[in-house]
């Protein structure tokens, strides 16, 4: 069976979860799986010479399991419960994977059908980074003695990807950013099921 998958990736705090969920109401037969899911126990989180526990980085999550998640989904992509707006029956199985860390992960390349990054300014991810709650709680120092560093590296190893991501203003407002992002997957739904019928 065809199926579609998008990733929406980009710096913590940029709307990842929020975009997933929207694009989840509004997109018939569709599934989110959320990367953060996938953390391994803080006991198994490798600490720096600073004290701070590296989070963000690859080594943190359990990626082998994830990619098993995806792998079941691809297997047997079930009708979602959650659709609303068009007859489900047909329509083409759709993943969405959030996470702040897809594009890096070699393995995953070759599933995308479409993928999304969201940046924000620093001052502005510093600010709604400080209004969250996390546990373990981030301690002091930890944005920008890790956080943002790991960020900006691993937006640098991404920038010489060759297939096409598209980067998203996450500064817009909610709307406006699901009205751009559903319009263009609308747009390559209907580019492909329109190469599926002329195969």
């Amino acid at each position: 069976m065809k199926t579609f998958i998008i990733g929406i990736s980009g710096v913590t705090n940029g709307g990842k979860t929020t975009l997933a969920k929207n694009l989840q109401k509004h997109l018939p037969n569709c599934r989110v799986i959320s990367q953060d899911d996938f953390f391994k126990p803080e006991s198994e989180i490798e600490i720096d010479k600073n004290g701070f526990l590296q989070y963000d980085v690859l080594e943190a999550l359990n990626m082998e399991k994830m990619m098993s998640t995806i792998s079941c989904w691809m297997e047997s992509p079930g009708p979602s419960l959650l659709s609303t707006d068009w007859e489900t029956a047909e329509e083409t199985p759709i993943l969405i994977i959030e996470g702040f860390l897809l594009f890096n992960y070699r393995p995953l390349d070759a599933i995308w059908n479409r993928s999304y990054f969201l940046t924000i300014p620093y001052e502005e991810c510093k600010r709604r980074r400080s209004t969250r709650v996390y546990e373990p709680p981030d301690p002091p120092g930890y944005f920008d003695g890790h956080v943002w560093p790991m960020y900006l590296k691993h937006r640098r190893e991404i920038e010489d990807i060759t297939w096409g991501i598209v980067y998203l203003d996450g500064t817009k407002s909610e709307g406006d950013l699901f009205s751009q992002v559903y319009e263009d997957l609308i747009h390559e739904l209907a580019k492909q099921k329109c190469l599926q019928e002329t195969a």
